[in-house]
């Protein structure tokens, strides 16, 4: 499981997911992506889940890139606890993602392949998601056929 090894405090404000991703926006690795296209806090069990589903359907074939990492503590009171006595302890960690947000990206494998892999992540995840690919290929072709 993602977590931090250390962190300088431990218990943090929920926070809001306002608006959209401004960072981790665009493929950077990769020639195929997933794209979150809601906002969600995507837990660390989580992750390794759709981890997971890729992995075992590409089989030892491509490389997959994980783009978040889950940093913000989520803390939870024991049950049956009277109101008041401060914050919980940490109970798990999440990642903030906004829409917009590149998650996971993979190469070295087809696109029928990569689509079907990002399906079966994406079925793993608290959020709709979008497929993603370069459109290197696209565009390197078009400037060819316009010197020629």
């Amino acid at each position: 499981m993602l977590m931090p090894k250390r962190t300088k405090y431990r218990r943090v404000h929920r926070g809001r997911m306002k608006g959209k991703a401004l960072r981790g926006n665009e493929l950077t690795h990769g020639d195929y992506g997933l794209v979150a296209a809601e906002p969600a806090w995507v837990t660390s069990n989580q992750i390794e889940a759709a981890r997971i589903a890729m992995t075992r359907h590409i089989q030892r074939g491509g490389k997959v890139w994980i783009k978040i990492f889950p940093d913000k503590p989520v803390t939870e009171k024991p049950a049956e606890t009277r109101m008041g006595s401060g914050k919980g302890s940490p109970e798990y960690w999440v990642a903030v993602v906004k829409p917009g947000r590149v998650m996971f990206e993979m190469d070295g494998v087809t696109r029928a392949e990569a689509k079907e892999a990002m399906r079966l992540a994406s079925n793993k995840l608290p959020m709709k998601t979008k497929f993603l690919e370069k459109k290197v290929e696209a565009a390197a072709a078009d400037s060819e056929e316009g010197q020629a």
